[in-house]
């Protein structure tokens, strides 16, 4: 298996998809975008600072009641140029780019995402039972984004570092069920329990883990992160 890889953890001046953007910081750090006639939208609460002159609108949001019923906003936003906007999430971190080209899409794990070019279309999932025990029991909800022009962004936050692992057809890896951030489509996601003993008549525990089995990419990240219990 190949070793996962440190993600970019800065840009500047990276045009892709009808907008130019910059990634700057270290501990928090900030995405500034520059909105020409491509608008991109984000989830209302990460806005950090926009020029007067760019309009917010509300953005639709498909199947709003159901991830109402699961604590999560309801509504996404989106921003209009031209002008410049910047978007930044309350928890140190990485902020990246994933490019996507025409019908290309990838998985993202609840709580990530930051923003995206109108050209990526969003749909979302929800993964229930054991597999996300971690999750308070309730599973959690996986957002795809797709590609429906040329080109499209989608820009994400990673709790620590984030690094990207490339499997083959058939390889795996085991990740901490709050370690992971995203995943290609084609990326299988299992989880693996095993328990362990210390010896005869001695207490028992588990741990467990996702495994995720290629072919295709996985986004991991150093800090795990857990949705509260409440949730």
């Amino acid at each position: 298996m190949a070793v996962p890889v440190l993600m970019p953890t800065a840009a500047r001046d990276e045009t892709f998809g009808g907008v130019t953007y910059h990634i700057e910081g270290e501990l928090v750090p900030a995405l500034h975008v520059e909105l020409s006639s491509m608008p991109v939208y984000f989830e209302h609460h990460i806005l950090l600072w926009k020029d007067p002159a760019v309009e917010i609108k509300l953005h639709p949001l498909k199947g709003a009641f159901k991830r109402m019923l699961a604590g999560i906003p309801v509504f996404m936003t989106e921003a209009h140029g031209p002008g410049r906007i910047a978007f930044s999430r309350d928890g140190a971190g990485h902020v990246f780019a994933l490019h996507l080209r025409t019908g290309e899409a990838v998985d993202v794990r609840e709580h990530q995402f930051l923003a995206a070019t109108n050209e990526v279309d969003y749909t979302f999932t929800r993964v229930k039972g054991a597999a996300n025990i971690l999750m308070g029991g309730t599973g959690l909800f996986i957002d795809t984004f797709t590609c429906r022009g040329a080109e499209g962004i989608i820009w994400l936050h990673g709790y620590g570092n984030v690094f990207e692992v490339t499997l083959g057809a058939g390889e795996s890896i085991d990740i901490e069920p709050g370690g992971w951030i995203y995943k290609s489509p084609t990326v299988g996601m299992q989880t693996i329990f095993q328990k362990l003993a210390t010896g005869f008549l001695a207490s028992a525990g588990q741990i467990f883990w996702n495994r995720f089995t290629g072919p295709g990419k996985v986004g991991l990240q150093t800090m795990y992160y857990h949705m509260p219990t409440t949730e």
